[in-house]
């Protein structure tokens, strides 16, 4: 099991990171709380990981903290979530509001997630409200967001690789296409662009 990665970042493409450590490039997937963390390209960086081993091949997840990557953990055990999906709450709901939705039971914040249906969303209460009695009084550190106004990482245009970015967190093309574009202004990084384009996309209210 690999549990933490330390080396330089070498490109970011939400929802992946590249990261070089003894010579060897890990790719790394990351819910957008971590990518909004991270430092430029050419850092070092830190990363809390989680090794999923599936039939088709293995994939990293990597997470700014040990908190987010244990939620990340008690995600991927409520049935029928996987790591996707999972990553996918993680990016569309930050762990303070996850914990909120349980605390409160609100499943229906949680349906706003792609991918993330009723059923679902209430199953995830429930399973989750037993899993998450620590974090109910302690919940994760959320950090500051970058300016918005931040350059676009190297190696692409950012509305394009935001609009790649929310297809990977389970949005159609054409929804994630729309979603970036309603929210893009001349100078927002990537990431910026993602995250304006999920809270839009959040419900208003209730």
């Amino acid at each position: 099991m690999i549990a933490r990665l330390r080396g330089q970042l070498l490109d970011k493409r939400p929802p992946t990171v590249v990261v070089e450590a003894a010579g060897v490039g890990y790719e790394v997937d990351t819910p957008l709380s971590t990518l909004e963390s991270l430092p430029e390209i050419g850092a070092e960086v830190t990363l809390h990981t989680h090794l999923s081993v599936r039939d088709d091949g293995h994939a990293l997840f990597g997470f700014r903290s040990r908190s987010e990557r244990d939620l990340f953990r008690r995600l991927i055990r409520v049935s029928g979530v996987g790591p996707k999906l999972a990553l996918a709450l993680l990016s569309g709901v930050d762990g303070e509001e996850l914990v909120r939705c349980v605390r409160d039971d609100d499943p229906k914040r949680l349906t706003q997630v792609p991918g993330v249906g009723r059923k679902t969303a209430e199953r995830l209460v429930v399973e989750l409200r037993d899993r998450l009695e620590q974090e109910l009084a302690v919940l994760p550190g959320k950090p500051a967001a970058p300016a918005e106004g931040e350059a676009a990482p190297a190696g692409g245009d950012a509305l394009e690789e935001a609009v790649e970015g929310l297809v990977a967190l389970g949005y159609k093309q054409p929804e994630a296409a729309r979603m970036a574009r309603a929210v893009a202004e001349p100078g927002l990084g990537c990431e910026a662009l993602i995250r304006r384009a999920l809270q839009r996309a959040a419900p208003r209210g209730g």
